[in-house]
């Protein structure tokens, strides 16, 4: 049955459709298996990798494996499915063709997630409710609509870091009575309330880092000679991963060192990719720099105030102090990091044709 050269060629060019597909660059995995189960349960169809949305031939770089990028997707699958996979070269340039065949009886799925195609966008069948207490903090429900609205043009790093936020909203939604029970302009007095407002503001700084990782990764997968550095790698780092795909995670990562740190600044002049986007200046160093120092007080110190701290807020705190922020202020940080994490995803959508979640 397998992949016919001719057929493919014939494809080209058409637009997308319920049985075909195209990704200008190689997408990551997990972008790569919702395309897969979708086109399994629905008619099946072609997904061409090295071609843009217009059906322009793009081509694709030698610097990755393709089939084993195809086989971890396909790995990530509740269910086997059928499919082909073949390189070819269209107009000079080499392109990647990927065949799934419709699957009969249960529906496949990704971590519980069902896709179907259709037309040509991938709907998944299954989503997870998010509702709110109508009488509840409205900045929660407000925040949420701007997340749900970027959802629609985002790269799968986005799309992660849009569910992480979510849960954190509806966290708050939830414990309203511990969080801000006078007011969520308000400080909370409850000891466990204290803490939980401390892990929540760790959570999502760190999935703001979480994100930079992941587009990076994506970056390097879409265009190779942006991985390539003059910085050491051992053997040993090597071994530790499992496949290529898992080694361009691990670089993604090590670039952050900086970042978790505290250092946007030495983030910044480290990594071309994000700073070529010009999204990040220095007014906006600062802040993030702020952020991140607060969650370095919540995450090692407990809230309690040190020289380190005052650096960064000078007259404003003394030593040994408990710092606390309100649930109103964490969702103004939460949806400042979001702001700025959108900015950059639309600027990398389009330097770095980036694959988006359908």
């Amino acid at each position: 049955m397998g992949i016919d050269s001719k057929e493919i060629e014939g494809i080209i060019g058409q637009p997308k459709s319920s049985t075909l597909e195209y990704k200008a660059v190689l997408p990551p995995s997990g972008n790569l298996a919702q395309v897969i189960s979708a086109f399994a349960n629905s008619e099946g169809g072609y997904i061409i990798l090295g071609v843009s949305d217009s059906g322009k031939v793009l081509g694709l770089s030698n610097d990755f494996n393709a089939p084993e990028l195809t086989r971890i997707a396909i790995s990530k699958l509740s269910l086997p499915v059928t499919y082909y996979y073949k390189y070819l070269a269209i107009k000079g340039k080499k392109i990647f063709a990927i065949k799934v065949i419709e699957k009969d009886g249960i529906d496949v799925s990704i971590q519980g997630k069902m896709y179907k195609r259709i037309g040509e966008q991938i709907k998944l069948l299954n989503p997870s409710p998010i509702e709110f207490k109508k009488n509840g903090f409205k900045k929660i429900i407000e925040i949420n609509i701007q997340l749900q609205q970027n959802k629609k043009e985002a790269t799968n790093s986005l799309n992660n870091y849009i569910e992480h936020c979510q849960s954190i909203l509806k966290i708050i939604d939830n414990l309203d009575r511990i969080l801000y029970p006078v007011s969520p302009k308000k400080v909370t007095t409850d000891q466990e309330g204290k803490i939980l407002n401390r892990i929540l503001f760790s959570s999502f700084v760190d999935n703001f880092e979480t994100y930079l990782s992941d587009l990076l990764y994506e970056i390097y997968l879409s265009e190779p000679s942006t991985l390539k550095s003059g910085s050491p790698v051992t053997v040993e780092e090597v071994l530790n991963c499992s496949d290529m795909e898992d080694f361009i995670k691990y670089c993604a990562k090590k670039r952050l060192l900086k970042l978790q740190k505290g250092s946007v600044k030495g983030f910044i002049k480290d990594n071309s990719q994000i700073r070529d986007l010009n999204i990040i200046d220095k007014n906006t160093q600062e802040t993030i720099e702020k952020i991140l120092q607060i969650r370095h007080l919540y995450s090692h110190r407990n809230g309690i105030v040190d020289d380190k701290f005052l650096q960064f807020f000078r007259g404003k705190f003394q030593i040994n102090q408990e710092h606390q922020l309100s649930i109103n202020e964490v969702c103004n940080h939460l949806n400042y990091l979001f702001d700025i994490a959108s900015k950059i995803d639309f600027e990398a959508l389009i330097k770095y044709k980036l694959s988006k979640i359908n």
